[in-house]
């Protein structure tokens, strides 16, 4: 994607503080391992690069809040999000090995970690195995209402965790079922979440309005790859107002409810902000 890349640790601290500098208050973190195996075991390797890259940000970047995505995708050899019984995820098998990766990422310094899997159960485990490790100040930002569907084809392919067999439908969202979002959020507040997000951010802007009028509770959303390249490839063909349209997609998730926006425009948005903070507004 357009000013989207693979980075090293050195490279990511130089982004890192770019964006702190814009005005961007957090990162979020995905790793790709040099090695992939069926169960993912690289998640939980202390040497991996999202341990290193939270070491980094939390020594040379003390005051950015670093956020740690928690799943198996990057790094199972099959990119499905869990272990594999032939080709079926076993969710309880992975709960285990999700709190693995998630007291990694603490014991590296994460303030956050953020499970992007959507197994049954897995932010009661990983509260449980945070706070049986005395990480009882790291908070969860759960990927609770995360939908199934075409627009995270970009960030597959930059990540390298495309299924080799099969689709996520199983254990991802029905995109059609707005009803069965909310019971998921219940769900993962009721088993401890600090945070909930909703993705993808803009055509769930329905769900995000419901989730923060029922709930009332800390709110992210995630505008994803494909909403990013959507805006972009249109604005290149000169049929868009680049930064309006981007400026307006952001409102919009805002205006639904969010607290937290994530967003591959987050540097360019925050330091228009910075320079106009009255853009978009008549």
């Amino acid at each position: 994607m357009p000013g989207v890349a693979q980075t090293s640790v050195d490279e990511m601290l130089r982004d890192a503080r770019a964006a702190r500098d814009a005005g961007v208050g957090g990162v979020l973190l995905f790793g790709i391992p040099d090695r992939k195996d069926a169960t993912g075991s690289e998640a939980w390797n202390d040497h991996a690069p999202v341990q290193q890259a939270v070491r980094a940000l939390k020594r040379d970047l003390p005051d950015l809040v670093v956020i740690t995505d928690v799943c198996l995708c990057e790094y199972t050899d099959h990119g499905h999000c869990g272990i594999l019984r032939g080709d079926t995820v076993d969710n309880d098998a992975t709960l285990e090995l999700l709190a693995k990766e998630a007291v990694s990422h603490a014991a590296a310094g994460a303030d956050i970690v953020a499970p992007s899997d959507m197994m049954d159960g897995r932010v009661a485990a990983i509260r449980s195995a945070l706070d049986e490790r005395g990480f009882v100040d790291t908070a969860i930002l759960s990927y609770a209402a995360k939908f199934a569907g075409p627009f995270y084809g970009p960030f597959r392919d930059a990540a390298e965790s495309a299924p080799s067999v099969g689709d996520r439908q199983s254990y991802q969202m029905d995109a059609a079922n707005g009803d069965e979002a909310l019971r998921e959020v219940l769900l993962d507040i009721e088993e401890g979440a600090d945070m909930v997000m909703v993705k993808p951010a803009g055509p769930f802007l329905d769900v995000i309005q419901r989730v923060k009028a029922e709930t009332g509770y800390p709110l992210a959303a995630y505008q994803v790859s494909g909403e990013f390249a959507m805006i972009q490839a249109a604005a290149e063909r000169g049929w868009i107002d680049r930064e309006r349209v981007m400026m307006e997609s952001l409102l919009g998730i805002r205006r639904a409810g969010a607290d937290v926006i994530i967003t591959y425009f987050a540097r360019e948005a925050a330091a228009l902000l910075t320079a106009r903070p009255n853009f978009g507004h008549a």
